[in-house]
């Protein structure tokens, strides 16, 4: 391997699944990702979780664990102990997506529970956020809730949403309240389409605004675990073409998509950063430090 490029892993627990990446790049610039895994957490420990995506990444990578220049945790993943270092998840997911898309001055975040607009400058630097509520309708374990209700298969939400000829949106931000709405909608004979597409419609509504409030323009990347749904994305193009309530957003360009690896931003993002924290060490000559955890990561697995 050259001498100014590190190998360097990203581990990103959130609510419902544990991401791994595996990354080649210079100071976390011009990277390549290597490898990947997710692994749900369901009801198993997260940190059984971490190994288990971790080892699997290894594998398919074909390196073994104390290959690793710099391995790197962010979001709920801080617990584990062969990680060399944490980052906090809103700063991942914006230095993720500018791996994904270079041209990305805004990410929007779309987990399980939550859900983020995050604003960010050319090098990923977080210039502002706009965040929801815990209890808002639309999260990743909302539609999985009403996919399930629905006998849908999580994998087919989002082709069947586009397919909607005259979508109802859920009227409540409570996911407790929503869900009523939704068994309303199915004894009133509404479509699985048209309330899968009403379900995106009233996410996206909510979305939008956090985008404008944050005051993104250009280019905006869609990651997290929704980032795969493509019935959203749609709904979020849809409600971002809507004349904005402000004047001063009306010049506004916003041009929203996903990457295929979008979900797995945060963990890129991780990965990118580790590198760039172990190129900081090396030229001070302080890379001695992370010995410890290189063997802690050998034993993990």
């Amino acid at each position: 391997m050259a001498e100014n490029t590190q190998l360097t892993a990203g581990l990103d627990a959130g609510s419902a699944a544990v991401k791994v990446a595996i990354l080649r790049s210079q100071a976390g610039n011009h990277a390549e990702v290597v490898a990947t895994s997710v692994q749900r957490i369901r009801r198993r420990e997260v940190a059984e979780v971490c190994r288990i995506a971790f080892a699997e990444a290894c594998q398919r990578a074909g390196v073994q664990p104390t290959a690793f220049d710099y391995v790197a945790s962010t979001g709920e993943a801080d617990q584990m102990d062969f990680a060399h270092g944490h980052f906090y998840g809103m700063t991942t997911h914006g230095r993720g997506a500018l791996v994904l898309d270079p041209a990305t001055r805004c990410v929007m975040d779309v987990g399980a529970l939550h859900a983020r607009a995050i604003k960010v400058d050319e090098r990923g630097r977080v210039l502002g956020h706009r965040m929801t509520s815990q209890c808002a309708s639309g999260s990743g374990q909302f539609v999985e809730n009403i996919a399930r209700y629905l006998g849908v298969p999580l994998e087919d939400v989002g082709a069947l949403s586009v397919t909607a000829k005259k979508p109802e949106e859920v009227s409540s931000i409570c996911a407790v309240l929503a869900e009523t709405d939704v068994i309303n909608m199915v004894s009133r004979g509404v479509s699985t389409a048209d309330i899968l597409k009403g379900i995106h419609l009233s996410s996206a509504g909510r979305l939008a605004r956090l985008i404008r409030a944050v005051g993104a323009e250009g280019t905006v990347l869609l990651t997290g675990g929704m980032a795969a749904d493509k019935g959203l994305i749609a709904a979020l193009k849809e409600s971002l073409s809507e004349a904005p309530s402000k004047k001063k957003d009306a010049a506004v360009t916003i041009d929203v998509h996903a990457h295929e690896l979008s979900p797995l931003a945060g963990a890129v993002g991780a990965a990118a950063l580790g590198a760039f924290r172990f190129d900081q060490l090396r030229r001070a000559g302080r890379w001695d430090v992370l010995k410890g955890a290189r063997e802690g990561a050998a034993a993990a697995v």
